[in-house]
């Protein structure tokens, strides 16, 4: 299976070393940056230096492959799926673009393919127990998102890092958060109705509002749904801060002679403090809560995943979350276990029979686990 990677940071990198392991999958890993590729060439694994930053070079670059991966930046990667499916690749998308994937459905269809969008951790497998969970009820009211990827090692001054792009953390801040209340749509402010939340081996977390239902929006009809993130107390403050005051704006300033946006300016040097470092440690908490009723009853079925940083094999835990959620959809798509077409988000993948099972054990081998708690009200 001829597999190009787009994309070869902490979390690409991390899909191209779990897709070798199988001598089945032949993968090339694509990315403008030479070291990553070094660091990957040196691991066995075919690379090519490309700008993906074009459409039209995308389209050209993953001709001559079966099946595409795309760990873009979000900024890149709506084209970027757009460009593949042109091709006629079928695609598991990882870039959380802003832009709506079902506009790339009738696409889709139209050559016979499958796109397995939002394919992450969150979203992605978030969705699927949410969709599992509804199943499990006679009837699901409320649903209940809340995770986050923080360093094990608190730091001042912001208390986090990410493993993917500073720009796509400042779009986190700053896209509106969408979620239902009542059966209506209601859109906040990022960062804003802030709680606290507590969790074993953890502690006190800090929650807020961000856009991550997603697809769910559409695809699930629940009265009240609701995703937020997950920091450590105090980091969502300073992010209003920077925000309110105009450092995530893209409105560009003329300094001396130079135009530039205060944004890219606030990603290349304050948020180069907010990347994860080779061997530092990190973790994934989350927490979905499907709510309903079963035999007459309320009842709340809760899942948790708590993942930490691999030592042996210096994969971040954000990473290992979130691309090993990637690697087990391709590998239930080809081998034939998906078999719907079109853009496929990943509550959809509940209702193909064997899929969500292989996804579970596939996670379980690689050491992430779920805990799963049916409780009556």
């Amino acid at each position: 299976m001829k597999t190009m990677i787009l994309g070869a940071g902490l979390v690409g990198k991390a899909i191209a070393l779990d897709l070798i392991t199988e001598p089945e999958y032949e993968v090339v890993a694509v990315d403008i940056d030479e070291t990553r590729l070094v660091e990957l060439e040196r691991a066995g694994i075919k690379t090519l230096r490309q700008d993906l930053s074009r459409p039209e070079v995308v389209k050209e670059t993953v001709k001559g492959q079966e099946l595409v991966v795309n760990a873009l930046p979000g900024r890149l990667g709506f084209h970027a799926l757009k460009s593949s499916l042109e091709a006629g690749r079928e695609v598991v998308d990882i870039a959380f673009f802003p832009e709506d994937p079902f506009e790339l459905d009738p696409l889709a269809r139209q050559n016979n393919l499958t796109a397995v969008v939002d394919c992450g951790v969150a979203p992605g497998l978030s969705n699927l127990l949410a969709a599992y969970g509804c199943r499990l009820l006679d009837r699901a009211d409320s649903l209940q998102i809340y995770v986050g990827g923080l360093p094990v090692k608190r730091q001042w001054p912001f208390e986090y890092k990410a493993v993917f792009s500073p720009l796509d953390v400042i779009e986190e801040y700053l896209r509106p958060a969408r979620f239902r209340e009542n059966g209506r749509l209601v859109v906040k402010p990022a960062l804003s109705d802030p709680e606290y939340l507590e969790f074993e081996n953890l502690g006190t977390l800090e929650a807020f509002n961000t856009d991550g239902l997603r697809t769910l929006l559409k695809t699930m009809d629940l009265p009240d749904m609701k995703e937020k993130t997950l920091r450590y107390p105090g980091h969502r403050e300073k992010m209003l801060i920077l925000r309110e005051a105009g450092f995530f704006s893209s409105e560009p300033v003329i300094i001396g002679k130079q135009v530039v946006k205060p944004v890219e300016v606030t990603a290349r040097v304050l948020f180069s403090k907010l990347i994860l470092e080779p061997g530092e440690e990190d973790l994934t908490v989350m927490r979905v809560v499907v709510s309903g009723w079963k035999d007459g009853q309320p009842r709340i079925i809760t899942f948790e995943l708590l993942d930490r940083f691999d030592r042996k094999t210096g994969i971040h835990s954000m990473a290992r979350t979130t691309g090993y959620m990637a690697t087990a959809v391709v590998r239930a798509l080809t081998s034939g276990l998906v078999k719907r077409k079109g853009i496929v988000a990943p509550e959809f993948l509940v209702y193909e029979p064997e899929v969500f099972s292989f996804i579970r054990q596939t996670l379980g081998k690689r050491g992430i686990f779920i805990t799963e708690k049916h409780d009556a009200i």
